[in-house]
């Protein structure tokens, strides 16, 4: 079932106030979608809801922080109150800690969990069942390349929730199939955010990769759309990006363990 043509479809980002988030919600507006935009502060969304009106979109702007566990809930409610149909959920809210496990705060890796795996788990529980019920939906998560990767020293949390992730995304993917909502799981390598600028890492990564790794929000989000429409179970951006996650699959334990904790020496974090 598609679409009802009586409206313009709606999608809620998570994480939306700047990088892939932001750069998701540009095409997603492009695309002839209103938005409902949700991130930490007001401002950065008043900036970019702005910006998307060149396309026509329609934007509401729910200032919200998923290190609270009642926010999925709070988030669905206040769409209900406002008589809004979530047509498409992108989860992308997500931060790092690189400092190593224990020299971070245990308070900061609960946040880590709460925000990048339980608050997606609990967003798309709360608004799956209308798009089931629609025939119609599109859910994307923002996971990384990392979820496809050996484990690693540093962040050590931030590889396994993605995995978790895309994992859950595929068994999700899998349910819904037959029901018109649509579930993939986007796993970008390194990308030109300010990602790394907020954990402080910019100056090591980009020491240690040449810049024909790294890529544009931008095209990260178009191959996230193209991908959730077509109903593709998982995309990873790039072809570099691509060969590695399939090396990573083929490599002994004991050899895959000693590359990435060089890598992780390379950027300093163990």
């Amino acid at each position: 079932m598609s679409l009802p043509s009586a409206r313009r479809p709606v999608v809620l980002i998570t994480g939306a106030s700047a990088g892939i988030g932001a750069a998701l919600a540009r095409v997603y507006a492009e695309k002839g979608w209103d938005l409902i935009l949700t991130a930490r502060r007001q401002r950065p969304l008043q900036a970019l809801s702005d910006e998307l009106a060149r396309w026509g979109a329609a934007s509401t702007l729910l200032v919200e922080d998923l290190a609270d566990a009642e926010a999925p809930r709070r988030l669905f409610d206040a769409v209900a109150e406002r008589g809004l149909i979530v047509d498409g959920l992108i989860n992308n809210a997500g931060f790092s800690r690189t400092a190593g496990f224990l020299n971070t705060d245990p308070a900061d890796h609960a946040t880590m969990i709460r925000v990048m795996l339980t608050a997606p788990v609990a967003l798309a529980r709360l608004f799956a069942p209308a798009m089931v019920e629609r025939g119609y939906g599109r859910i994307l998560n923002v996971a990384s390349l990392a979820g496809q990767m050996p484990a690693t020293g540093g962040d050590t949390l931030y590889g396994p929730i993605k995995s978790f992730l895309i994992k859950a995304s595929q068994g999700l993917h899998l349910e819904l199939v037959e029901t018109g909502v649509h579930v993939t799981a986007l796993c970008p390598g390194y990308t030109l955010t300010e990602f790394h600028d907020v954990n402080g890492t910019r100056a090591e990564v980009s020491s240690a990769y040449p810049a024909w790794m790294w890529q544009t929000a931008e095209h990260v989000a178009r191959v996230g759309y193209a991908a959730c429409e077509a109903n593709r179970p998982k995309v990873t951006p790039g072809v570099m990006n691509n060969v590695m996650a399939g090396l990573a699959k083929h490599l002994p334990d004991g050899l895959a363990l000693k590359m990435v904790g060089g890598h992780a020496k390379r950027l300093k974090r163990i």
